[in-house]
């Protein structure tokens, strides 16, 4: 949106009447059917962007508009609705548009927007558009409102917007302010009009202080309802990443579809500890490297200083598992424990006590010695690289050797009476076998072999290299994003020491990895303090981040080491950061889903699934009152929300459906015995507008809709940027694109 728009704030909103020819058999009361998809109408802006990469992300249907493709449908009556089986059907339950009154939509299309929601009831979102009469609020300038940066802007939702489609929320609302050199955010602060037109009402859901008007609250997102129509009015400016909109991603899509819509969204974090038994090599300060790896100089020894939980830290895992709620999974190694008591007089605490607790945990096997299952590296050069036979083929780790580390840690196991892991979820150590760029291009072709010897269905992956789940043999992997918290430190020294060598230049004693690689990686402006830096910065920092992963309806876990819960303990600071910062964010009734490995396999595979289908127009859902009925591909399950005190029909009778998140009822649900298509039945009463169109029906030949027509020379949705004078704005983009 880096466009620029003049818009004369003084345009006078002309009228537009338009006419609606009664429909056969006015008398009649007919219940409509509703179609279960979106209308998208795209000026492939950010806040558009951003609503559809929501509705992705949770698979809710949608058709879009592009406004800038030159062969794009009209929107007319006929496109918008017809008729099925001689009752009216709405094609689209919901709209969403730029603006109120985008560039590129004719006065025609508006109208016939305006009667089709008002016909049958349904709601348009009004993405990012200025503070205005026509939206029901004053003017986002001059003497009443504000047009401007909305960065560190403390924001809160009313009670309206509490006991509405934001009840999910605390009611906190903190707009982003990463940088305090770059406009991240931009937007309008305004009161609703004092004196509204004749039957309208505004009624905000998210406000904020007026800068400069002391006492004074503006809208940032409100319900405008005039003309038989409701509008949903965000006045600011965001993109698909930023915390101020993910908090409000699901209220506005809630409130756009009634609450009754395909498709969930629900807020995921669970952690996986890897190394497990195994002792992990430390951090040289001073060499600025760890002994063992090829990129430290010859002679360094990993054993001198190696990092291991103790029984003691083992305790206190399980205690603060308890104290917070919420449970690890651990990825264990069992040759760790055995050179242990090699070296112990054949005995092993921290083994005795995490099996001795072990209901408290999920177990992953982690394979027996965490060996390199990929290629066989050549650790001659620095990067290694791939071994070759005198013919220049890559030599492999043979499928004996995969499967013997799978097997051996099973036998482990069962040998010191660790039986609570599932034998079909593995990591192997480093993600190795898998393709390691840019090294390994390609997967070791005996792992897909070895894991379907093993009975391995779910293969753990690096969500950074690889973000997608994809098949390797017969299992399907989970990408797992890293915690910046390195395997290789036990201390907050330790990590900060490393930090500063991979995130300062060059000039500021860095190894400019930084400098390096500018697209990946960011330098740090100076270098953090070793006494200070972890928790002053890296821990709120990987935080934030986690927390916007969690927040983000996705599923994919996120890991560290056994090595963080050494010693100072460095992976609590950063659990509790996550933890204590999402309640502060969200109620109770919309907890953090923490799943183990094998769960958040199948949760990725029926969304693919049921993306597959939407996308290639295998799903038709609709709702006729109180009913909704969905039919999908054979095999692929159904996913919905619904109000609670929903049931699914069933031949004979009713069963439960979905489970309770967020005020509402969703999940997954299939066909019952003998039927072919879901159908969910809404609690009495919740039909709302959707119920009959009776009033259209029974009106007279004309109806009186107020438009406000497209200023002439306007390309962009609503202007961005700072008024000039409270009788012109011009504005230019704010920072919310990136």
């Amino acid at each position: 949106m880096g466009r620029r728009a003049r818009i004369a704030a003084a345009c006078t909103v002309a009228g537009l009447v338009m006419a609606l020819s009664p429909m056969p058999g006015a008398a009649a009361v007919t219940t409509p059917r509703i179609d279960l998809r979106l209308l998208i109408v795209d000026d492939g802006g950010p806040a558009v962007g951003a609503i559809v990469a929501e509705l992705d992300s949770t698979g809710v249907p949608y058709t879009r508009v592009d406004l800038n493709a030159s062969g794009r449908p009209t929107i007319a009556a006929a496109f918008l609705s017809d008729t099925v089986s001689g009752a009216p059907r709405a094609k689209f339950q919901a709209v969403v548009m730029p603006s109120n009154a985008p560039a590129g939509l004719g006065a025609d299309e508006l109208a016939a927007l305006a009667s089709y929601e008002q016909q049958f009831g349904i709601r348009q979102v009004d993405a990012y558009t200025y503070s205005q009469p026509a939206v029901g609020l004053d003017w986002g300038a001059g003497t009443t409102g504000y047009a401007g940066t909305l960065d560190g802007t403390q924001a809160q939702v009313t009670a309206a917007g509490t006991a509405g489609p934001f009840g999910y929320l605390e009611g906190g609302i903190a707009f982003e302010d990463n940088s305090p050199s770059v406009p991240e955010s931009y937007g309008f602060l305004a009161p609703p009009l004092a004196e509204q037109a004749a039957g309208a009402t505004f009624t905000p859901y998210v406000d904020a202080p007026i800068p400069g008007h002391s006492g004074s609250r503006g809208s940032l997102v409100g319900e405008y309802a005039h003309d038989g129509r409701s509008e949903l009015v965000v006045s600011f400016v965001y993109n698909a990443y930023q915390r101020q909109y993910r908090q409000l991603a699901r209220g506005i899509v809630e409130w756009a579809t009634q609450g009754v819509h395909l498709g969930y969204d629900r807020n995921y974090f669970a952690l996986h500890v890897d190394d497990v038994f195994l002792s992990d090599d430390r951090w040289d300060t001073t060499l600025k490297c760890t002994p063992g790896d090829v990129t430290c100089p010859p002679g360094s020894n990993p054993d001198e200083h190696p990092i291991r939980m103790t029984a003691a830290d083992a305790l206190y895992l399980k205690q603060w598992q308890q104290a917070h709620g919420f449970k690890v999974d651990l990825a264990w190694n069992g040759a760790g424990s055995e050179d242990f008591k090699d070296d112990n007089g054949g005995t092993d605490p921290l083994a005795a006590q995490l099996i001795a607790d072990q209901s408290s945990y999920r177990w992953i096997n982690h394979t027996y010695t965490h060996a390199f299952l990929g290629c066989v590296q050549d650790v001659t050069v620095v990067p290694w690289r791939c071994s070759t036979n005198a013919s220049g083929a890559t030599v492999w780790t043979s499928q004996s050797d995969i499967t013997s580390q799978i097997t051996n840690n099973r036998t482990w196991a069962a040998t010191n009476g660790l039986t609570a892991a599932d034998n079909t979820e593995l990591v192997t150590g480093e993600h190795s076998g898998l393709v390691t760029n840019p090294q390994q291009p390609t997967d070791n072709p005996y792992l897909g072999p070895a894991v379907n010897a093993t009975g391995t269905t779910w293969l753990a992956s690096d969500a950074s290299r690889e973000h997608d789940q994809r098949a390797v043999g017969n299992a399907l992997t989970i990408p797992r994003y890293p915690l910046n918290v390195f395997y290789n430190a036990a201390t907050a020294g330790e990590e900060v020491d490393e930090y500063n060598w991979i995130y300062t230049s060059r000039a500021q004693g860095g190894s400019g990895i930084c400098e390096d690689n500018p697209a990946t990686t960011t330098c740090l402006p100076t270098p953090l303090d070793t006494t200070t830096g972890y928790g002053d910065y890296i821990v709120p920092l990987e935080a934030r981040l986690a927390v916007n992963r969690a927040i983000s309806n996705d599923p994919r876990p996120h890991f560290v080491h056994q090595s963080n819960y050494a010693e100072d303990r460095i992976a609590y600071p950063v659990m509790e950061g996550i933890l204590n910062e999402y309640d502060s964010l969200f109620t109770a009734d919309t907890p953090l889903v923490n799943l183990r490995q094998k769960d958040i396999g199948t949760e990725l595979k029926r969304r693919a699934a049921w993306a597959h289908a939407i996308a290639n127009g295998q799903v038709n859902a609709y709702r006729v009152g109180d009913t909704v009925t969905i039919t999908a591909p054979s095999g692929t399950l159904a996913q919905a929300t619904v109000p609670t005190g929903t049931v699914q029909q069933q031949l004979v009778g009713t069963t439960a459906f979905g489970s309770a998140y967020a005020g509402r009822l969703s999940g997954w649900a299939g066909p019952g015995l003998l039927q072919s298509s879901v159908t969910l039945k809404l609690p009495s009463g919740s039909a709302g507008l959707l119920t009959t169109v009776a009033k259209v029906l029974k009106t007279t030949t004309t109806a009186t809709v107020r438009i406000l027509p497209v200023p002439s020379g306007v390309k962009t949705p609503v202007p961005a940027g700072p008024a000039a004078d409270s009788d012109t704005l011009d504005q230019t983009a704010g920072g919310a694109t990136g």
